[in-house]
């Protein structure tokens, strides 16, 4: 349609019928509360009133019923009481009658802009928008009517319905709560239970576990792994007394009377054999309170450096093991006179383990004995530690000399340098240091 042929560019008489009509339209309340604390609904009566523009204007006034025109036909408003006991209205319904509503007022605000400034085009798209917002308004209006002809019963309407599923569901409530205590109260008692089998599974599982590092180490250790690590173990003492023995010389010790002090009545083949003294004297230190139990050695073994062990797990038991016996193998004035000062001995009062070439040397004896103690209960729990007297005659079924196999007539004990072990059936034997005189054949 060619809307600049048909219609004017200056505002017609149907556009101000339009204004006019929208206007009263735009006097009627908001839906809300009114001074009478009740909601009110707008109906459209069919009323022709050919003098609508003398409808009365007092919009303010509460004993005035307010009322407009919807295409020659009077609004009048209605108590929500009504519109809600008859229920004609739905919410779908209302919904659309405010959309309508807010987009009328919407339309008409446009259309007054449209006359300042003056915008013929403005003012022909803002009056179609205005008309179709009307239209729309006016089919409301008869679906209203329309569903008060067919106006359901009371009992039977949707909000009776409503109310009745309510009530329905009301009962229902109340039912379920006394169940839901007793849910309630059993879902507790399952937690407890719970929290019981979850404490009982971990004792368990640690339970297993210490049957599985058990078993392993029963597989992984053997006779021959332990005559392994007992070798290791005396060359570990021999090579700590190296250095002890040097520093001891550095320091102006006197060695024939350290030597003494160790062992008083000992007799040796030459000078040199009093290093086996000190040896005895380490070894002593080392097996002091020795208990064969079951330990986890993993976690020495799988490091190259025992410092780096003490030092990823400076509260093991190893750890603990390994200072023990250092403030028991150096005394405090053996250490004063080889290094100027007991800084070693406070480092390891306070937890740590220094990383010097000395302490290096003494934890990889340390750790050797540890390891020792460990396969040996791990392959027998009932594995035995035996010592040899000073005195005793030697026998080469639980004893070898610290110096080789000894050849010809019958010796004696001077001192013990290494325990001996047996486990099962199989014997290792202690290592000790033999008298320099041959005893005659059958003295004992």
């Amino acid at each position: 349609m060619d809307f600049a042929a048909n219609k004017p560019l200056k505002p017609s008489s149907n556009i101000s019928e339009i204004v006019s009509m929208f206007a009263k339209v735009c006097k009627l309340r908001s839906i809300g509360v009114f001074p009478s604390d009740k909601p009110v609904q707008y109906q459209c009566v069919h009323h022709q009133n050919p003098n609508s523009n003398n409808a009365p204007s007092g919009e303010d006034s509460s004993d005035v019923t307010e009322e407009t025109e919807c295409n020659g036909e009077k609004v009048h408003p209605l108590p929500f009481e009504v519109l809600s006991k008859s229920n004609v209205c739905g919410d779908l319904e209302l919904e659309k009658l405010f959309d309508i509503v807010s987009g009328l007022k919407s339309a008409y605000v446009q259309l007054q802009e449209a006359h300042i400034p003056y915008n013929p085009e403005k003012i022909i798209a803002a009056d179609e928008r205005v008309m179709a917002q009307l239209e729309a308004l006016c089919k409301i209006k008869r679906v209203y009517k329309e569903k008060q002809f067919t106006e359901p019963t009371s009992d039977s309407s949707p909000s009776a319905l409503l109310l009745s599923k309510i009530e329905v569901n009301e009962r229902l409530l109340a039912e379920l709560k006394p169940q839901m205590k007793v849910k309630n109260s059993e879902i507790t008692r399952l937690l407890q239970e719970l929290r019981d089998l979850d404490m009982e599974n971990a004792k368990r599982a640690e339970k297993i576990r210490q049957i599985r590092l058990e078993r392993k180490s029963a597989i992984v250790f053997n006779i021959t792994t332990f005559q392994n690590a007992f070798k290791a173990t005396s060359k570990s003492i021999h090579d700590f007394a190296r250095p002890l023995i040097s520093l001891m010389k550095a320091s102006g010790w006197d060695l024939d009377l350290a030597a003494k002090s160790i062992e008083d009545e000992a007799a040796y083949q030459k000078r040199s054999d009093k290093k086996y003294a000190f040896e005895a004297y380490i070894a002593r230190r080392m097996f002091d309170g020795f208990t064969l139990k079951t330990h986890d050695v993993d976690c020495v073994m799988r490091f190259d450096d025992p410092i780096d062990a003490l030092i990823a797990h400076p509260d093991s038991d190893f750890a603990k093991f390994c200072g023990k016996k250092y403030l028991l193998v150096i005394h405090p004035i053996m250490e004063s006179s080889f290094f100027g000062n007991l800084d070693q001995r406070t480092f390891v009062l306070g937890g740590k383990h220094p990383r010097t070439p000395f302490y290096q040397i003494f934890a990889k004896m340390a750790k050797w004995v540890w390891v020792l103690q460990g396969i040996a209960a791990s392959i027998d729990p009932n594995a035995k530690v035996f010592s040899v007297n000073r005195g005793s005659q030697f026998s080469d079924v639980y004893m070898e000399s610290i110096e080789g196999d000894k050849e010809g007539g019958q010796h004696r004990v001077e001192f013990m340098v290494m325990p001996g072990f047996k486990i099962g059936e199989t014997l290792m034997r202690s290592q000790v240091y033999l008298s320099k005189m041959d005893l005659p054949i059958g003295e004992c």
